[in-house]
């Protein structure tokens, strides 16, 4: 407002619509190397992080904050990034990722340490927060950051565990910028199993814990010897073994939880029956079976927001079916929450597809793979979409993935 010879009188329209554009001229020409370092790398950590590989080439400014400790710091206070996940071939030998943010596919320079001749035939096995877990022919595990390429090679497990079958390698990291990581091996032959653990902080792995039945399980595998094998005939006449054969990456797989302050380790025997581990209690249990034992079926489990899942593929009138199943443990049965279109399912029909999963907050990656087709498909729990990725080609070649691991993409995650 203007105030002249005693009377009031306020500004023109078109004084202030001048203003406004004289403002918005300011805010336009306003330039990010006005803001102080702190600012900056606030700024700056927000964004993708396949965006985040090219800040250094910038300028000098830029190129020396990326490579500082406050830069990592502040993408560290980042709640969350949206998955890569880390795909397994039969060449272990490169690394190659879908970013689910840009939904393409990214070649990533293969960690160092995993090209030595000790580690060369080394394969995933874990993933948590920002890191893998490798495991090399020897037995010795590598935990490593895929974005940076940084590698630890983790104190040998003592020889007297190395007699016990391995059953189940889970992993848990915390999500802080100098957080600590757990890697858990689960070990026996039912009803005799054991875990150990190694924290990253001791830098060594505890003694072996001895996990006991739990009271109330009562299942099936009580009165049937679950490592003896049983043989049917399928429809088409084939002799099936309903034992499960997983690839090599996900022999040992099984799902980490932290829930009510219990901290479970969930695995699939080798007849796809779900093993809950409670470490907190040191207790084991069995879920239900899902399909009858004299069926033909594939199946995963994965983790989503807290909750297990399980995904199964399996022939039916005529057709195939992908649904995914939750357990109720008030109810103690499975109630199925999703399925994939017919139309989309029908395709998979009598291919003998092994599928291989893994969840990523409210999606699931789903490699289904055999020796005449290969794809992968990617459900949206929120939107209820299925999503078939487009096929992978690096230099002219199409390359044909076996199973993935989901990780969230942080340069600032430790080893």
């Amino acid at each position: 407002m203007e105030i002249g010879n005693g009377c009031i009188s306020r500004p023109s329209r078109k004084r202030k619509l001048l203003e406004e554009e004289e403002e918005g001229h300011e805010m336009l020409n306003f330039s990010l190397d006005e803001l102080n370092e702190d600012l900056l790398e606030r700024v700056l950590s927000w964004l993708p992080t396949s965006t985040l590989f090219r800040i250094g080439s910038v300028c000098k400014r830029w190129k020396s904050m990326a490579g500082s400790e406050s830069f990592k710091l502040a993408c560290s206070r980042i709640p969350s990034r949206d998955p890569w996940f880390f795909m397994v071939d039969s060449k272990l030998n490169r690394s190659i990722v879908f970013d689910s943010a840009e939904s393409s596919w990214r070649k990533l320079n293969h960690p160092p340490s995993l090209l030595h001749n000790c580690n060369i035939d080394s394969i995933p096995v874990a993933a948590s927060g920002g890191l893998l877990c490798f495991r090399n022919m020897s037995g010795g595990y590598i935990v490593c950051n895929p974005v940076t390429g940084s590698c630890r090679e983790l104190p040998p497990v003592d020889p007297d565990s190395r007699g016990r079958s391995l059953l189940a390698i889970a992993m848990s990291a915390d999500s802080n910028y100098h957080g600590s990581y757990k890697l858990v091996l689960v070990s026996g032959d039912r009803p005799k199993l054991s875990f150990k653990v190694y924290t990253s902080i001791d830098n060594c792995w505890d003694g072996e814990i001895v996990l006991r039945r739990k009271a109330d399980d009562h299942t099936e595998s009580d009165f049937n010897d679950d490592d003896d094998a049983v043989y049917f005939l399928s429809k088409t006449g084939n002799v099936v073994v309903p034992n499960m054969q997983r690839s090599p990456s996900k022999q040992y797989s099984s799902v980490f939880t932290l829930k009510d302050g219990e901290e479970i380790v969930y695995f699939l025997s080798s007849s796809g029956t779900v093993i809950a581990c409670n470490l907190t209690r040191k207790c084991f249990s069995e879920y239900p079976r899902l399909l009858p034992l004299f069926s033909e079926y594939s199946i995963d489990m994965v983790e989503c927001k807290g909750e297990i899942l399980v995904v199964v593929l399996s022939d039916f009138f005529e057709s195939a079916s992908l649904r995914v199943w939750w357990y109720d443990l008030k109810t103690k049965t499975w109630n199925q929450i999703a399925a994939m279109p017919p139309a989309m399912s029908h395709e998979f029909y009598d291919k003998k597809l092994d599928i291989n999963c893994v969840g990523a907050g409210n999606q699931i990656f789903i490699c289904l793979s055999s020796a005449e087709l290969c794809s992968y498909v990617l459900y949206n729990f929120v939107t209820d979409q299925w999503v078939e990725l487009p096929e992978c080609s690096m230099n002219g070649e199409a390359l044909e993935f076996m199973s993935a691991f989901s990780f969230e993409p942080r340069i600032e995650a430790s080893v």
